[in-house]
């Protein structure tokens, strides 16, 4: 069955877009494009590969061989997905030397039958954090999901994530490698996050499906969905699939593709090829984020209900099923959402507290942090509205111990970097780990009236109280105010 191409993704100078066009263009219509001109002096695109253009392989075998990485058999479907396996880097690239002089005859495995194997998910910033490889590019530095995951953890059961893999706990930064012929099966990427993906050599086919297609890779039931749309497909299964129409990229070395969130893709690597990828999430597709996991929850709820009645705490079974499922649970994102509304308050007040310029409020910076806050608001109030975290004492916060905790000025600090950068403000000549603890002093007057946070309407309720608190110490004639007090009209959206 051949597939319907509808388009091409879009192709753009990366160095001639400014970080607000990206916003409007892409971050909020949520579209696909490609972006050029970014990965200049990154040591990635010089230590990794050869003067031919190849990967080096031996460069990583010399210097990185010992890592202990996740391997897919391309030839081998698992559930949902491909086989993992795990095994050294040096032993994954001796497989691959050994097979480099066969020609590849289809998806799956070398003319000797041997399967062909893709270096999948390789946490290398946290395993090599001293090797600089690269920097994020301008437009996706907003990266909520990394700068949590670099202080915190996003599920603390025990179980969870034993101590000898914590690594593989730790971000969502991966590298990627490859040879000609490997490939990703279809698939939407994980918590409907965006995430990029930076070919440092060789070249990718991505077919892309919108969001408002995504029904039609469904079986009937939309439990199931298609596993390769470059294989004949079952219409008896997938009726649908026949109609869906699909945008087709093509991706070169040392060009980086935004991918929306909840676009399916399938990708193939054309060439023997290095990528670099980012899952991440912000203000723009945190909406996203709680949609899956409450789909995921009820979809978890509804496998296990035959034990509800035999079950001490179901509950409880649920929401440890959605976090080994889903890499999260209700109260993980609670949390998370409530660390960073807290967080953006505080830079609202350091902005306001260091600024002798009435219109500091108009600074982009600001404005970006009032979005933050009216967006982690609407997803919280989202949240409200399901029975299960009503009164839950399980979300218990205490926001004193929260100020109290190094990892919570550590991602203030990141958050001031981030915004920094993103909206090119010059950097002050002072200590910001100082000021900002200055300013957690200052803020004990909103956590006074609301330290503890049971549920959703406690968290609306504190931030409600805080912009009021704060707008008490704004100039009431102050722009940004009217931005801030949509927050306590959202109960109507």
């Amino acid at each position: 069955m051949g597939l319907r191409i509808g388009g091409e993704i879009e192709k753009e100078n990366g160095d001639e877009l400014s970080y607000s066009d990206f916003v409007e263009r892409y971050l909020m219509k949520n579209q696909p494009v490609v972006l050029r001109g970014l990965m200049d002096g990154w040591r990635a695109c010089k230590d990794w590969v050869t003067h031919t253009g190849q990967p080096n392989l031996d460069f990583f075998s010399t210097h990185f061989g010992k890592s202990i990485v996740q391997v897919a058999d391309c030839g081998t479907r698992e559930f949902t997905d491909q086989k993992r396996m795990e095994m050294s880097v040096a032993e994954f690239i001796d497989h691959w030397l050994k097979d480099s002089a066969n020609c590849h005859v289809n998806a799956t495995t070398n003319e000797h039958g041997k399967p062909l194997l893709y270096l999948k998910d390789w946490h290398f910033v946290k395993e090599y954090p001293e090797y600089l490889a690269y920097t994020t590019p301008l437009f996706f530095r907003d990266d909520w999901l990394n700068l949590y995951l670099d202080n915190y953890s996003m599920h603390n059961e025990p179980d969870a994530c034993q101590e000898k893999n914590e690594i593989s706990c730790s971000d969502y930064r991966f590298v990627y490698m490859g040879a000609k012929g490997t490939w990703t099966p279809l698939h939407a990427d994980v918590f409907r996050s965006y995430s990029w993906s930076a070919n440092v050599c060789g070249k990718k086919k991505w077919l892309f499906l919108p969001p408002s297609q995504s029904h039609l890779v469904f079986d009937r039931n939309m439990k199931s969905s298609v596993y390769n749309i470059c294989e004949d497909v079952n219409e008896a299964k997938f009726p649908g699939f026949k109609k869906a129409v699909w945008l087709e990229c093509i991706q070169e070395q040392d060009e980086i593709i935004f991918v929306p969130s909840g676009w399916y893709h399938q990708v193939h690597n054309l060439e023997d090829t290095i990528s670099i990828n980012h899952n991440w999430f912000n203000a723009y597709n945190l909406s996203w984020v709680w949609d899956l996991l409450l789909k995921d929850y009820n979809e978890a709820k509804e496998y296990i209900e035959d034990v509800r009645d035999i079950c001490d705490d179901f509950e409880g079974l649920c929401q440890r099923n959605l976090a080994a499922n889903t890499g999260m649970n209700f109260c993980d994102f609670f949390i998370f959402i409530a660390c960073f509304s807290f967080a953006n308050l505080v830079q609202l007040y350091h902005l306001h507290r260091v600024n002798e310029n009435p219109s500091w409020c108009l600074f982009p910076k600001a404005q970006h942090l009032a979005l933050n806050l009216l967006s982690a608001q609407k997803v919280v109030l989202k949240m409200k509205t399901v029975d299960t975290l009503a009164g839950d004492h399980a979300l218990l916060l205490d926001l004193r111990k929260i100020m109290d905790d190094s990892k919570f000025l550590e991602l203030c600090s990141g958050l001031d970097r981030t915004y920094t950068g993103v909206h090119k403000e010059q950097q002050q000549n002072y200590d910001k780990k100082e000021t900002l603890l200055d300013d957690l002093g200052d803020l004990d007057f909103i956590v006074k009236s609301c330290s503890q946070i049971y549920a959703p309407e406690d968290l609306v309720s504190f931030i409600d109280s805080a912009v009021k608190k704060l707008s008490g110490a704004f100039n009431r004639e102050n722009p940004l105010l009217p931005e801030l007090d949509e927050l306590s009209s959202t109960d109507a959206l």
